[in-house]
């Protein structure tokens, strides 16, 4: 059985990205699978998932916006800036922020910023990925970044452990690609004064997808031993939900066929070339109103 299109995959707790794409190879008999958005080990939540055919449109899985709920833990930092890391610093806190500086801190982290990734962190340095500098003890230049984060919001009253000095409060967050959320969390702890971690994450969207949709593992498991493995599939047109969608007409189809420029009236310089509804190719601006096939799926 050939099978290609979107799967959205639930990742549980304890498993990378990289897991679960080993794990969806052996239960779909299939190399041709990549994931869109790399998802920390303790975090759970909507990975996108691209197989056969739709591995050529995991590019825009991953460049699309996501959303995130959380929660962040004043008065005490770690390494690895979430809860599994040994702690670093350590500031009790005594009086508790109000949410008026709670959420008036979380307003300024809106729009544009600049980020600086976390050493423990995939992003590759001269060619190795921070997290193994850090785990050999090595500290090194972090590039910045900058991201976008459309919304940051408080979801919850903050709680109060007076035994142990912390407080600790739930967010949703909306961002763009790159976002390190554990960061935000950190960053957000330093501007109310306090070291801070991100003592939880889920992601519960990513790509159009969302994760009241989502399957574990262990159904899609099941589905492929019922032989309804259709019905968690979704086709190849959710991997563009975030590009632009142009419709095209039947002559543009063939001269796209042929790898030829065709004339399109767009306001992005990606965009998803469509016809009834099918994802013909994806095109790419030259000059002017003139796009040339980037990638032709049809």
């Amino acid at each position: 059985m050939t099978v290609n299109g979107i799967l959205n995959i639930y990742k549980e707790a304890g498993m990378t990205s990289h897991d679960v794409v080993f794990k969806l190879r052996k239960i779909l008999q299939t190399k041709k699978i990549g994931h869109g958005g790399t998802l920390d080990p303790d975090v759970t939540g909507v990975l996108p998932i691209a197989v056969g055919k739709a591995t050529r449109v995991i590019e825009y899985m991953t460049e699309a916006g996501k959303i995130y709920e959380g929660q962040v833990t004043l008065g005490f930092s770690t390494e690895t800036e979430d809860a599994s890391g040994t702690v670093v610093a350590s500031t009790p806190v005594v009086n508790v922020p109000t949410t008026t500086e709670i959420d008036a801190a979380m307003a300024d982290f809106v729009g544009k910023i600049t980020q600086i990734p976390p050493m423990y962190s995939a992003v590759k340095v001269n060619g190795r990925k921070l997290y193994e500098y850090a785990r050999a003890g090595e500290t090194i230049e972090r590039p910045q970044r900058q991201v976008t984060i459309s919304e940051f919001a408080r979801t919850s009253e903050p709680t109060f452990d007076a035994a142990n000095g912390l407080v600790n409060f739930d967010f949703r967050v909306v961002c763009s690609k790159g976002t390190y959320v554990r960061t935000l969390a950190v960053d957000l702890g330093a501007k109310l004064g306090y070291a801070s971690h991100m003592s939880y994450l889920q992601r519960t969207a990513s790509a159009g997808l969302t994760i009241d949709k989502a399957f574990k593992l262990s159904e899609i498991e099941q589905l492929k031993a019922e032989d309804r493995l259709d019905e968690a599939f979704l086709p190849i047109e959710y991997g563009v939900s975030d590009l632009e969608k142009v419709e095209l007409t039947p002559e543009q189809v063939s001269e796209i066929g042929f790898g030829r420029f065709v004339t399109i009236i767009a306001e992005h310089r990606t965009v998803a070339g469509m016809q009834n509804g099918q994802l013909i190719a994806i095109l790419e601006q030259r000059d002017g109103q003139l796009y040339k096939p980037k990638k032709v799926i049809k």
